[in-house]
């Protein structure tokens, strides 16, 4: 059976359409019967806080009265307001009273001011100390909210008088707290959110989704994920340019309808959805397997990164046996591309190397040498897969930078002076520029860049201590000088095995890395015997 008759038979778009468009209509029902019941409870709400701040607030103004004769404040006032001379001295007497009253009754803000409203001395309470404040900057409201030092004060106000005279008034203030608010609520101050008690909503994400409730009774928002009905508290005032809005979650509310609703269907439809289901299941098992067996095969060869073909072309399915054929024929190409570039690429990476070595015959299969004792090296310190490649290809590379080296100094039959050997330590970072731009042959820059790095830091070019310098380059610097303390050069014959061994060994722990050079020493017998000298001549 064709691909498109089975998905024809599994498509039952009208039946889903119904129970969709059933289940929208009695949601949308459900959530307008539970917004009506938010607002409202939102509005009894509002109706019970304005009562109970009506009575706190003629609580507080019968409290505020009795602060209000405290007599010491009083005579501090009639001196600062008598005697402006002596200013100074009179507001740190009324500070002092102001700080004693904060204390003992725990405000968070008193201000006094004269018969006109002018500020004249404050006290402000931070970090459980109570502080003059500078009166001049602040102008309170007599009755409101007050927003000062990125803080929201309510503020409450009493009249001082002194007989039939009116001294002037004390503002108290306590911080703004939303503890007294059953439901979520924003404080707005000229359409910007100053303070909230959403949970985990950040401030300026609030102000946005109440950007386009400005001035309207009600409104819609989406916070956190979750859908609000918001109303502002209308029997209440706050104050010049403060609004306080109260936020009630309907998916919340309507999470247990839902629920219910939910089972309602459940019940009502489970029936036809189990034949349904048992119909689809059965029809789309034949479709899915393969495919799935396909995608599986797929995600095990990018795991690999190798794409090989797959086995079952078996199934019933005539598309999916096309696409199981083609998936082979281009895995099979691709299996071929890739060897071929990687014959190509080794060649290309023994030719470079046999080119450089061919430049002087003392050097001759040089690259091939340090490779190969690298490699040995590297398998000896449990170095396996991509990283062993690597140590190889990377030596058979270490000095493709001395293409830049004049042959009057690479070849020069004697000695190199001081000048020449700085011209001869450039071959490192020549190595690397050559190199990184080459594509795929970053993961031998360190090699190359590095293999003259010394393990107490005297090495070229960076001067890298210790494991600062790649493992790779660490072993190819051991094998690069092993091989040429033991072949000939044109100023002296090569040492013996045993002569260089020592060389690497008094300097371990200097000039090498000492566990590198313990490694090697331990392939000393297989390096002196005939076979594995033929081994490391290049073919």
């Amino acid at each position: 059976m064709r691909f498109r008759t089975r998905a024809f038979l599994l498509c039952f778009l009208p039946f889903a359409l119904l129970l969709t468009g059933s289940f929208w209509a009695i949601q949308s029902l459900v959530q307008s019967t539970v917004r009506n019941g938010l607002r409202g409870s939102l509005r009894e709400n509002h109706l019970s806080i304005a009562r109970l701040r009506s009575r706190t607030d003629l609580q507080n103004s019968r409290f505020l009265k009795v602060v209000g004769e405290n007599a010491a404040l009083k005579a501090g006032m009639e001196i600062l307001l008598s005697d402006p001379s002596s200013a100074s001295d009179a507001r740190r007497t009324v500070e002092d009273q102001l700080r004693e009253l904060c204390e003992r009754m725990g405000f968070d803000f008193l201000l006094v001011s004269g018969p006109a409203d002018t500020p004249l001395a404050g006290v402000i309470r931070k970090d459980r100390q109570v502080l003059a404040i500078d009166p001049a900057a602040i102008h309170p409201p007599q009755r409101g909210l007050l927003m000062l030092a990125r803080k929201v004060y309510q503020i409450a106000s009493v009249p001082i008088d002194q007989g039939d005279e009116n001294l002037g008034t004390l503002s108290v203030g306590e911080v703004f707290d939303f503890s007294g608010f059953t439901t979520p609520a924003v404080l707005i101050h000229d359409g910007k959110a100053i303070d909230s008690n959403l949970p985990g909503i950040p401030l300026a994400e609030t102000e946005k989704a109440l950007a386009g409730c400005s001035g309207v009774a009600e409104c819609d928002v989406r916070l956190g994920g979750a859908s609000y009905i918001s109303l502002p508290l209308q029997n209440i005032s706050f104050g010049d340019g403060y609004v306080l809005r109260s936020l009630q979650d309907i998916d919340s509310a309507t999470a247990p309808l839902h629920s219910v609703l939910n089972e309602v269907f459940i019940t009502a439809l489970g029936g036809a959805l189990l034949a349904a289901l048992a119909f689809s299941l059965a029809s789309s098992r034949s479709i899915v397997k393969p495919i799935s067996a396909l995608i599986e095969h797929l995600k095990s060869s990018e795991s690999t990164g190798l794409l090989r073909e797959f086995q079952d072309e078996n199934s019933s399915i005539r598309e999916i046996r096309d696409l199981t054929s083609s998936f082979n024929r281009a895995a099979a190409s691709i299996s071929e591309a890739r060897q071929n570039l990687q014959r190509a690429y080794l060649g290309f990476i023994g030719a470079l190397a046999s080119a450089l070595d061919a430049r002087d015959r003392y050097t001759s299969g040089h690259s091939h040498r340090v490779s190969e004792l690298a490699g040995a090296t590297a398998v000896a310190l449990g170095v396996t897969g991509e990283p062993l490649e690597e140590i190889r290809v990377g030596a058979l590379l270490h000095d493709i930078g001395k293409i830049g080296v004049p042959d009057s100094v690479l070849q020069k039959p004697g000695r190199l002076t001081d000048e020449e050997f700085d011209i001869v330590k450039q071959h490192p970072g020549i190595g690397r520029r050559i190199l990184e731009g080459v594509n795929g042959f970053v993961s031998y820059l360190g090699a190359v860049e590095f293999h003259h790095e010394n393990w107490d830091g005297s090495g070229y070019p960076a001067g890298q201590q210790g494991e600062q310098t790649p493992l790779a380059a660490r072993i190819i610097h051991v094998a690069d000088a092993y091989d040429a303390m033991t072949t000939d050069r044109p100023y002296r014959r090569g040492m013996s095995h045993d002569e260089a061994m020592a060389i690497l060994r008094r300097h371990a722990g200097t000039q090498f890395d000492p566990r590198v050079v313990d490694v090697f020493a331990s392939l000393a017998n297989h390096l002196q015997s005939p076979d594995a000298v033929r081994e490391m001549e290049p073919v």
